[in-house]
């Protein structure tokens, strides 16, 4: 039997591989999946070794999802020029690709604002960065990224509000792209680097979010469609900080995840320095099994640390009920998250 296990970008591109599946359809009955939320990194003087040893152990799964904001690159001319202010281009070596794989990632999302920060030639040597270490990527116009999990196939699909991007402002343009992903795999996951930025924009509001002067989307509209379409589980980032999460048609939306690092790019003070590690079971049709919310906190100069006290789990908590009530996630005390008692869906 011969499947295609890549990726599809379209119409930029067309990135498709053949081979063949090593593991029988239905032998795998259940995914794992953990996602966390904005990475953007800097050169380190130990090379990133330092980055992800707090959180050991969380970031595990078959599907391990981060968003990559900023580029892993030595070329490329930056959008910032030398007199602006308040422009911000991240740049890393391409090395640190590496850090992100011994990590645990295994797919990072390039849907976001800064995936273009060195141009066309920055972005093309952060690809090559991750392909050479085999960690794979997605968020390109047009595109959906397959993941072969023994016998079941899940697919990734990235958006974002920007022409490089797939366009989360175009609803119906992504409805179909997830109306063709759901019918070539089993399991659909759908990221989006949505809404405006800092504590003051933590809630989740209908209609459409602008922040300096741009077209953030309608993360309400957008998700719900996607949902529809058959996705089977939303993330969010780009808010900078944690947001709340909404059950909705049997599935869970994740409105933003907040920051996960950002050694001396990100502000990590107050609630942009409170994050967490979402981790999902699914059935092999989208279903839910369980949650888990691993709370997380960014230690100077913006590394994640497991966080005993769990401010994420009341932050997320509070802000799923506000904004969600009936509908919101309910989360445990030690981070179990279930659907509301109302609809286990």
């Amino acid at each position: 039997m011969r499947a295609l296990i890549a990726t599809f970008c379209l119409p930029v591109a067309l990135l498709v591989v053949q081979g063949d599946v090593s593991a029988a359809p239905g032998s795998t009955n259940t995914v794992e999946i953990a996602a966390v939320g904005d990475i953007a990194m800097a050169p380190s003087s130990d090379g990133g070794a330092g980055f992800f040893p707090r959180v050991h152990g969380a970031l595990t799964g078959d599907v391990v999802l981060g968003n990559l904001e900023g580029t892993l690159a030595t070329g490329g001319a930056s959008k910032c020029s030398a007199s602006s202010r308040n422009c911000y281009a991240f740049r890393a070596p391409p090395t640190y690709a590496g850090v992100l794989r011994r990590a645990g990632f295994t797919i990072m999302n390039l849907a976001n604002n800064h995936a273009l920060d060195y141009g066309a030639t920055g972005q093309a040597q952060t690809i090559a960065a991750l392909d050479r270490v085999r960690l794979r990527h997605t968020g390109r116009r047009g595109e959906i990224t397959y993941l072969r999990i023994g016998g079941l196939r899940v697919a990734v699909l990235g958006f974002a509000p920007y022409r490089w991007a797939q366009s989360l402002l175009d609803i119906p343009a992504a409805v179909r792209l997830v109306q063709k992903a759901a019918a070539n795999a089993n399991i659909v996951v759908v990221t989006m680097h949505a809404g405006a930025e800092g504590a003051s924009h933590e809630h989740v509001r209908a209609g459409t979010e602008t922040f300096l002067g741009e077209n953030r989307g309608n993360a309400v509209a957008f998700s719900h469609a996607v949902v529809r379409a058959g996705a089977d589980l939303v993330v969010g980032s780009g808010p900078h900080v944690l947001r709340g999460m909404e059950w909705y048609r049997g599935r869970l939306i994740a409105y933003s995840m907040g920051n996960f690092l950002g050694n001396g790019t990100l502000a990590i003070t107050g609630r942009g320095g409170v994050s967490a590690v979402l981790q999902v079971k699914l059935r092999r049709n989208g279903s839910w099994v369980s949650g888990r919310l691993v709370p997380v906190l960014l230690l100077s100069p913006g590394v994640p640390a497991l966080d005993g006290a769990g401010a994420a789990l009341q932050e997320v908590r509070s802000l799923s009920k506000d904004d969600f009530g009936r509908n919101a996630i309910r989360v445990g005390g030690t981070g179990g998250l279930l659907p509301p008692a109302w609809r286990t869906g």
